[in-house]
């Protein structure tokens, strides 16, 4: 059975609200997906909740299930994603002027370790190296209550599905919370606010190379250089064509670091499509990912599902004409369009599995994405969805995303679990929404770091391929580092 969802406009900008929110209690779990305005119309919003009324955390099939109000945590054995079936189909809930770009009537925010592919590919009994850090397989935080607001219209709104006082209680909470909170006082540095200073390259250093003591990886680079040679081994082999290598680097925090000012130092010189920021149970998740692994809008046999893979890397340069010369030097390389092509059709043969037959397409092929210290070749497949495919079916068909795993996917898994010596963790997962109108909204977790106990966890990589040079591949992971180590860096 549906609920209604009541909706109430809000007099607050995306930057009050960062500053309600933020700040919160760690115990209030402040969950917030925000595109920055980044690419519009395709992540346009900044959706938020805090206090949800069902928290389950997943390690394998050991499931702690926390409720709103509840004195005690729940133990239970299970799958969860067979949980978030169960929970998606008894919340849904259906919203006034339901349209692609409408209000979200109440949604499970979730974070997708890497090493829950272990649920999408059983009985393959996929078994990675060891976590440096345990982290959950799995979060799902389940809001009655949401903000979002638009970038493009400029308004901000409160949707809930439970009902006027509830949606009264939320908007107080964060309309005296915005009064209150100093985090971004004028008097501090504005972290949201450019920081550039004229004449200046903020990325034409890379952080590696200072604070060195602070900074660690799984990897030497000679390790590294290794570890390529041996998945070009297989390559020759015939057993894959091509595999996604990562290296986990470490940051020690200064006392002067806190997840909220990395964040909003991402947030401000790096703004991304899908960036995030997440408060589990032990840690916290700062996320400045680029990629969309899945979107679906629309209902019953007008499902439609999208994903964006991305492969193919150039570092910007220092001027306009350099910039240029790498824009075209990446476009027109054979070797970066191959990878993004064999990609593309790994991801079409999985929205194969799900979706209606004929319906799967390539939308765009290998175009030059821009970012502050980056360009990317990326491309658009869509399908519609079969009406009869759940939560839990379309992430076992699809899970993990294929450009952060190579291709065949599940021996080019195999193989990265041979070279790599520490698991991913969340990095390389996923992150995003499920809409209890049946819209979803996840990227992949690249560029995302969890910090926990005084430390900064990420993986960078890349795609490696017949014809990779192990010492550019190495640079590429370093260039793909440089955002999230400047943000560090303090």
């Amino acid at each position: 059975m549906t609920a209604e969802a009541s909706v109430r406009e809000i007099e607050l900008g995306p930057d009050d609200l960062l500053r309600a929110l933020l700040p919160l209690d760690a115990r209030r779990r402040v969950h917030i997906l925000d595109s920055g305005g980044a690419r519009p119309p395709d992540a346009r919003f900044l959706i938020a909740g805090f206090d949800p009324f069902e928290l389950i955390e997943a390690h394998g099939e050991e499931l702690r299930i926390t409720r709103r109000g509840a004195a005690s945590v729940e133990s239970v054995r299970g799958d969860v994603l067979a949980l978030l079936d169960e929970r998606m189909q008894s919340y849904r809930t259906r919203c006034p002027s339901l349209q692609t770009y409408g209000p979200i009537p109440g949604a499970c925010i979730a974070t997708f370790s890497y090493d829950l592919r272990a649920q999408a590919f059983k009985p393959a009994r996929i078994k990675g190296p060891p976590p440096a850090a345990k982290e959950p397989d799995a979060v799902l935080a389940f809001f009655d209550t949401l903000v979002m607001h638009d970038y493009e219209r400029q308004t901000s709104l409160l949707v809930s599905r439970s009902g006027p006082e509830r949606l009264q209680e939320t908007y107080e909470s964060i309309r005296d919370a915005a009064r209150s909170n100093t985090l971004l006082s004028p008097r501090g540095p504005d972290l949201l606010r450019p920081d550039l200073r004229e004449g200046e390259d903020d990325f034409s250093r890379l952080p590696l190379a200072i604070n060195r003591q602070r900074v660690a990886s799984n990897f030497t680079r000679d390790q590294y250089l290794v570890a390529i040679e041996r998945i070009k081994e297989h390559i020759a082999a015939g057993d894959i064509y091509q595999a996604n290598l990562t290296q986990q680097i470490s940051v020690a925090l200064s006392a002067r670091t806190t997840p909220e000012s990395v964040f909003l130092r991402l947030r401000r010189d790096h703004p991304a499509s899908f960036a995030a920021f997440i408060r589990r149970r032990d840690d916290t998740v700062v996320s400045a990912s680029p990629e969309r692994f899945l979107s679906v809008e629309g209902s019953g046999q007008e499902r439609r599902i999208e994903a964006w893979p991305i492969k193919g890397t150039r570092a910007r340069g220092a001027s306009e004409e350099e910039d240029e010369r790498l824009r075209r030097e990446l476009q027109l390389s054979e070797k970066d369009r191959a990878e993004n092509v064999m990609i593309v059709d790994l991801m079409r043969n999985d929205l194969g599995r799900v979706c209606r037959y004929g319906s799967v397409r390539v939308e765009e092929l290998c175009a030059i994405q821009e970012h502050p210290t980056l360009f990317h070749l990326v491309s658009k497949v869509s399908g519609h969805l079969r009406e009869d495919v759940s939560e839990s079916q379309l992430l076992r068909a699809t899970f993990p995303c294929g450009s952060i795993t190579g291709a065949p996917k599940l021996r080019a898994m195999e193989i990265i679990d041979e070279v790599e010596t520490v698991a991913r963790g969340l990095s390389m997962g996923a992150i995003g929404y499920f809409s209890f109108d049946g819209r979803m909204d996840l990227s992949v977790a690249i560029r995302t770091m969890v910090l926990r106990d005084g430390l900064a966890r990420f993986n960078v990589g890349g795609g490696i391929v017949a014809d990779s040079d192990p010492a550019l591949e190495y640079e590429e992971s370093l260039t793909k580092a440089r955002a999230l180590l400047r943000a560090l860096d303090k």
